[in-house]
């Protein structure tokens, strides 16, 4: 990490002059000078560092730059590049590392794994608060790939007092990281589907390929798939079978409702269970159900889940495989973006469900 020991004198400003491009030979550039060609490139012309010579001030002219500034970095301050290296050390936590060098005091984090990403927002707050850094992330919770770029941090004047760059460095160092990504296991998953009507064959199941396909998406397998009537007594028998066969996952789908016969939420419950969170503010998703057999999550989906191409189990299914324990409090948090559009095109992820 850089140092960033110094001066506490936050007053003291850096100096600096102007001298004019013609001037300039032998001397060195103290920042990046960025170049912009319409629909074509923008990105670094000149590294700071870059000793001027004779043939680089036609190019620099033609960038706009008639004068550069010289600038006489003091005791308690740093160079953009250089804060910038020393924020992005401590704000990157578990599986999440620095991708590349600084340009023009800006550098990229990404996750060193695949995973799902988990952001302090509360202590990223208090770092952008600060003023003469910042740092943009994608969303909480968001499932990322490995390598996937999930934040970018910047110190944004050309120099920074150091002062501020400690304190932007003990912000993210007390919340242990501000971004980490959590790795998300591959479960071994047992479904229960309930109902009269699928179990005496009035009508075709249709919730076994959407949750199959799912779990499956996350790398995980199906050790069984069992139909119950609306019958709590066997709809727990086939529960327990389930987790005796060595499922490390339950899902439950349909009896969710408030009907008379939709009593699976009572099998749940007469099981034992630890815990047990009837209810989502999340659309399509309402009548959701999160429950805990010991350490193995039971997730109960309602009717939406078969014909919905996202629900709250979407949401709340990656947060469960990383290990996460869903309650009342995690499940209340889902409302603030948790109204599905129904969108003619369904674009999830990349929409405001569940952000």
């Amino acid at each position: 990490m850089c140092d960033i020991k110094g001066n506490e004198n936050k007053q003291s400003g850096s100096g600096t002059k102007i001298i004019p491009v013609s001037e300039a030979v032998g001397t060195v550039l103290s920042h990046d000078i960025t170049e912009i060609r319409p629909g074509e490139f923008k990105g670094r012309a000149f590294k700071k560092g870059h000793i001027i010579r004779e043939e680089d001030i036609e190019r620099l002219k033609r960038l706009g730059k008639e004068n550069l500034f010289i600038l006489e970095i003091k005791e308690d301050e740093m160079h953009e590049n250089d804060a910038a290296f020393a924020i992005a050390n401590a704000l990157a936590g578990s599986n999440v590392k620095i991708a590349g060098e600084p340009r023009e005091g800006k550098i990229n984090l990404i996750a060193e794994k695949a995973g799902i990403l988990k952001i302090d927002r509360k202590a990223l707050f208090n770092f952008n608060m600060l003023g003469e850094v910042a740092c943009a992330s994608i969303h909480n919770n968001s499932v990322v790939k490995k390598e996937q770029l999930v934040a970018a941090t910047r110190a944004i004047p050309l120099v920074v007092k150091k002062p501020v760059v400690r304190e932007a460095v003990g912000i993210a160092e007390s919340a242990k990281g501000i971004l980490s990504v959590k790795e998300i296991r591959k479960p071994k998953a047992g479904i229960v589907i309930t109902g009269n009507e699928v179990y005496y064959g009035k009508i075709k199941d249709a919730f076994e390929p959407v949750i199959t396909g799912k779990i499956k998406n996350m790398g995980g397998e199906i050790t069984g798939v069992h139909f119950a009537p609306d019958n709590a007594e066997v709809i727990e028998g086939k529960i327990r079978e389930l987790i005796d066969a060595g499922a490390d996952l339950i899902i439950t789908t349909g009896g969710m409702s408030v009907d008379p016969d939709d009593v699976t939420r009572f099998a749940i419950r007469n099981l034992g269970v630890e815990e047990i969170h009837y209810g989502s503010p999340v659309l399509p998703g309402s009548m959701f159900l999160a429950a805990y057999a010991g350490q193995i999550p039971i997730l109960g989906i309602p009717a939406c889940g078969m014909y919905a191409a996202i629900t709250v189990f979407d949401l709340v299914l990656p947060r469960v495989l990383a290990g996460e324990r869903i309650g009342r409090k995690e499940l209340a948090e889902l409302g603030h973006g948790g109204l599905c559009l129904k969108c003619k095109k369904c674009r999830y992820p990349v929409c405001p469900f569940g952000k």
